[in-house]
């Protein structure tokens, strides 16, 4: 139905059933056009260019990310190459000599999981893990956790990257955080944006919210954000050049100054190429008539055609029971099934041989679904011969 969209990577990989796009997303054909012509004005402009990307690149992504995630202030959201550096802009916020206690789960993506455990090698920091399973009772878990003691910063997923379950409703979840600390409150939307409706408008004054373009938004890797909280006075001690842009904050004298808005948490140069994709993406979007909720309705539909697809093949893996999500939770766009960790790595080898690509972590299996997928083209016949 969408395919069109996505000519050239459909046409790049033949005979591929692609359910890794949780992993990498196939960017659809307008991006290679918004990929040109970013070298097209980076060669007219030279040095000039950056009154374009700033002047009216940067407004019109935020204005689309802020339309999308009902933000109220389009200016609190800034952007960086990747979600590792706003966490480590995030964490320099704090006296690492002094104690710090951060609150977080067992699911966190890669590089924040490292970054922490690193973190924890300082006799100062203590880092507190909330199990995310049982999925059902997690909020009320992670609440406990952080009422329990005094909390520097709260970090969590919308939706967890190793099971595609989320929080069913997260400006509950916040609201009640808020009620029990004043700490720190970031929200990790990767695998939220753009595949969850998401209205951030009762939190956006108490979250720090990050995610970026190479999963559902489709623009590919080097476009991250994070919407900061309006009136945030933090001054990051990992700060560049970027974050003197705009209107500055008073500062006392001799101090480095911040943008008084979510700039103040800027970076430094960066290859903005992703940023004129993921801006196409958004506008192919409107001309297309898509929004996130018509979306999720379309990738719950595929999702559903491909769990029939296994019940008529009743593999002794690959099936409903081996589901980690048995009740329903507020999903991503992705499906994970739980067995032996040796058989989850054999079976995606042996699919990846057939043509159907896939992803997995240690015991966790997992198939992504897309807006270039038809369920009419999925061919699971294989799976008869893998056991």
């Amino acid at each position: 139905m969408y395919q069109q969209l996505y000519q050239h990577f459909l046409n790049a990989n033949p005979g591929k059933q692609h359910f890794a796009c949780h992993s990498h997303h196939y960017w659809p054909d307008v991006t290679r056009d918004a990929t040109l012509a970013y070298w097209d004005d980076t060669a007219c402009l030279v040095d000039d260019k950056w009154e374009l990307v700033f002047g009216e690149k940067v407004p019109a992504v935020q204005q689309h990310i802020a339309r999308i995630l009902k933000l109220p202030e389009p200016e609190q959201i800034v952007f960086a190459p990747n979600t590792h550096e706003f966490v480590m802009r995030l964490l320099s916020c704090f006296d690492w000599s002094r104690p710090l206690t951060v609150v977080t789960t067992d699911s966190e993506f890669h590089s924040f999981h490292r970054q922490i455990n690193r973190l924890c090698e300082l006799t100062t920091v203590n880092v507190i893990r909330v199990p995310t399973e049982p999925f059902a009772s997690f909020p009320q878990r992670l609440a406990a956790a952080v009422a329990a003691q005094p909390v520097d910063l709260v970090f969590f997923s919308q939706v967890f990257f190793n099971s595609g379950v989320g929080i069913k409703d997260l400006p509950a979840l916040v609201q009640a955080l808020d009620k029990i600390t004043d700490a720190m409150i970031v929200v990790d939307g990767y695998h939220g944006f753009m595949a969850v409706p998401t209205d951030l408008s009762a939190i956006a004054q108490r979250i720090f919210y990050l995610a970026g373009s190479y999963k559902y938004a489709q623009g590919g890797e080097g476009c991250c954000f994070l919407a900061v909280p309006q009136g945030s006075d933090h001054r990051p001690i990992y700060t560049g050049w970027f974050a003197e842009f705009g209107e500055l904050a008073k500062a006392k004298q001799g101090q480095v100054q911040y943008a008084n808005n979510g700039y103040r948490f800027a970076g430094a140069t960066m290859d903005c190429s992703a940023l004129y994709r993921v801006l196409a993406v958004f506008e192919l979007y409107q001309q297309q008539g898509l929004s996130v909720e018509k979306v999720q309705a379309y990738i719950q539909n595929l999702q559903q055609a491909f769990l029939r697809l296994l019940d008529e093949i009743q593999h002794p893996l690959l099936n409903r029971e081996h589901l980690l999500d048995k009740q329903d939770q507020q999903q991503g766009q992705f499906l994970t099934f739980r067995f032996a960790a040796d058989d989850v790595a054999r079976i995606a080898a042996a699919l990846k041989q057939q043509g159907i690509m896939t992803d997995y972590r240690g015991d966790r299996l997992r198939f992504g679904f897309a807006l270039y997928h038809n369920s009419a083209d999925y061919n699971l016949s294989c799976l008869k011969d893998i056991r």
